[in-house]
């Protein structure tokens, strides 16, 4: 369990501070990573400044640091804790690889903001739309396995 808990404090550090680092930037991280066209994407980007443009795209590795932290936790949590011992082994597996999965669409939507913030991209339109879709997935099962802990809490406390 000890892995469980350092991968879990490890997560939680590390959104805090990207989330502090990101703070000043307005619109939001959210609105950038639900842009699924060029015109959403641009009129986030066009109303940060050259150096909260430069500050997102500085973030991005450091996100692969919170990503492999969270799908760590998420896989060590469900495989090694007794939290969903009650749970049917299709469930069971399900909810050790949402984080993994969560954390691999991450990935992609972190290379595909990278490729689209270097440069002017607005001849192609599938990037934009990819990778919102992968941050769709991405909060979708991150928002699917805390339902799934707080239901095996709750069942535990029964």
């Amino acid at each position: 369990m000890k892995l469980v808990w350092f991968f879990g404090v490890a997560a939680v550090l590390a959104f805090a501070g990207l989330a502090w680092l990101l703070a000043p930037l307005d619109p939001g991280v959210l609105a950038l990573q639900f842009a699924f066209t060029p015109q959403a994407f641009a009129s986030v980007i066009h109303a940060w400044s050259p150096a909260q443009l430069a500050l997102y795209r500085a973030h991005l590795p450091f996100d692969f640091v919170l990503l492999g932290c969270y799908g760590a936790f998420g896989c060590l949590l469900a495989a090694r804790s007794m939290l969903f011992a009650a749970w049917r082994p299709a469930a069971r597996t399900a909810v050790r690889w949402a984080l993994p999965a969560a954390a691999a669409f991450d990935g992609a939507e972190n290379l595909l903001h990278g490729w689209l913030t270097a440069a002017p991209r607005f001849g192609v339109t599938l990037p934009y739309a990819a990778s919102a879709l992968c941050s769709t997935l991405k909060w979708a099962l991150l928002c699917g396995f805390a339902l799934a802990v707080a239901a095996a809490l709750a069942q535990a406390r029964r």
